[in-house]
């Protein structure tokens, strides 16, 4: 294969590993009649998934030196942009499952996660840490304004996603609906997961250091 085909498909790993699982939840919001802005939010997010597997086919398609080859090796992505966009009749909106068929490039996880505690690991896992302040923060004060005498705006939501994600945790806004507790338990997993992915990285850059410098000592003694 291309160099340069197999380049594009490391960059576009995560992000079509992400839209993949992001299926899972919409899918239950639909099925659960949820209302507004619930509704609106899984729709927002149905288009964002097809947009990144058109947006990879589109992408690969252009690099790839021979297009026929590559179409020829990757069915499920031409399947998946054909018969899973957003604006296809609620009859065929079942296709949409293919999507999670994408998900069976966790099966090079251990690649993805040799590759976390690297400058672009880190970035991508800030960049996650941040949208769910701002996504967490923003759904939390929708869910919670009129339940929550503590809650007046967006900003007071992402102010208690960042102290709940930093696990500081003040305990001046706290949850009082179902919905609010759901997104609370996930933004404490990111949250946790990502200053734990710092700490670790901070040891396995800095520990073999410390190891490698007796060593050093003994040879020059």
């Amino acid at each position: 294969m291309d160099e340069r085909v197999k380049q594009w498909e490391r960059r576009l790993q995560i992000p079509v590993l992400v839209a993949a699982l992001l299926v899972i939840p919409v899918i239950v919001v639909e099925q659960s009649g949820a209302s507004d802005p619930w509704r609106t939010l899984a729709a927002i997010l149905n288009w964002s998934i097809w947009l990144v597997f058109a947006l990879e086919l589109v992408t690969m398609l252009v690099v790839a030196p021979d297009r026929w080859r590559w179409l020829r090796t990757h069915p499920l992505e031409v399947i998946i942009v054909v018969l899973t966009p957003p604006f296809l009749p609620a009859s065929l909106q079942a296709a949409r499952a293919l999507r999670l068929l994408r998900v069976l490039r966790v099966l090079r996880l251990v690649t993805v996660l040799r590759k976390l505690y690297t400058f672009e690991g880190l970035r991508y896992a800030a960049l996650l840490a941040l949208m769910t302040a701002l996504g967490g923060g923003a759904g939390f004060a929708a869910v919670e304004r009129g339940h929550n005498e503590d809650l007046h705006s967006t900003w007071d939501g992402v102010y208690w996603a960042v102290t709940t994600m930093t696990t500081v945790g003040y305990g001046d806004i706290s949850p009082n609906t179902d919905w609010g507790r759901v997104i609370a338990m996930a933004v404490m997993v990111v949250g946790i997961g990502f200053l734990s992915l710092l700490i670790a990285a901070g040891a396995e850059r800095f520990v073999p250091r410390m190891f490698e410098r007796p060593s050093s000592v003994l040879r020059a003694s």
